[in-house]
């Protein structure tokens, strides 16, 4: 009957729409947001984020020495153009980024090793892992649709999102990275991968891929730093 076929199309469009709306919108939105955000937006979020992480993560130590060595090495590593590098106290156990290039390392990395190797490879995989899966997509995620319009449109997300987000994502799993991504980045850098593997796991069984492939021979690795340097940088939670 016309009647009854013609409700039963409208019900078929309607459930079609709202499917869209809460299925395929939502993703759309976030992935089109993250496309097309200049990157001054992606640093201003990066740089209110990060001051919501201080308080979990206490302020970056600020050594005088200790920041033109980091400087220096955040070079060395990822060559001009990268990340920001900062050393904190706590909150991350290892090392973390946030958007807007952004790379945080734990003090440990760098005062408890011999050598600045195990730092430089820490800073390599979270940069490896920036560029492999986009950090705004996951704050995006967690803020929701209306907050990413609001982002899409304004270019500011409000205190609220931001407070909560960087309440877990320093302790949320670290975003998984392939063995062949990781050796490409160290071979392109020139740096050593072994020094990094056994400081994740020091009997080197679940990091052996990176330790059997390493690109840099230990015959054949250049000093990231110079030793005033890395002593520098080893007392810039001190100076």
């Amino acid at each position: 009957r016309p009647g009854r076929l013609r409700v039963l199309l409208t019900l078929a469009t309607l459930g079609v729409l709202t499917a869209l709306a809460v299925f395929w919108l939502p993703d759309a939105l976030r992935n089109h947001t993250a496309s097309v955000l200049p990157e001054a937006t992606r640093v201003a979020v990066g740089e209110r984020l990060m001051d919501r992480v201080q308080r979990v993560a206490g302020a970056p130590c600020t050594g005088d020495l200790g920041l033109r060595a980091l400087d220096r090495l955040g070079l060395r590593v990822l060559g001009t153009g990268g990340a920001e590098i900062f050393v904190v106290s706590a909150g991350v156990a290892d090392a973390g980024h946030l958007p807007g290039g952004i790379v945080l390392v734990n003090r440990a990395l760098v005062e408890d090793y011999e050598e600045p190797d195990v730092a430089a490879g820490y800073i390599l995989v979270e940069d490896e892992r920036a560029q492999a899966a986009d950090p705004m997509l996951a704050l995006l995620d967690h803020a929701g649709m209306w907050a990413t319009a609001k982002l899409l449109t304004t270019g500011m997300l409000d205190d609220a999102v931001l407070d909560s987000y960087a309440e877990g994502m320093l302790t949320a799993p670290a975003v998984p990275v392939t063995d062949a991504a990781l050796l490409a980045r160290f071979a392109e850098a020139r740096v050593r991968a072994t020094p990094y593997a056994f400081a994740v796991d020091q009997t080197g069984e679940t990091t052996l891929p990176l330790i059997e492939a390493d690109p840099v021979p230990l015959g054949e690795a250049e000093p990231l730093l110079s030793d005033a340097d890395w002593v520098s940088l080893q007392q810039i939670c001190f100076e």
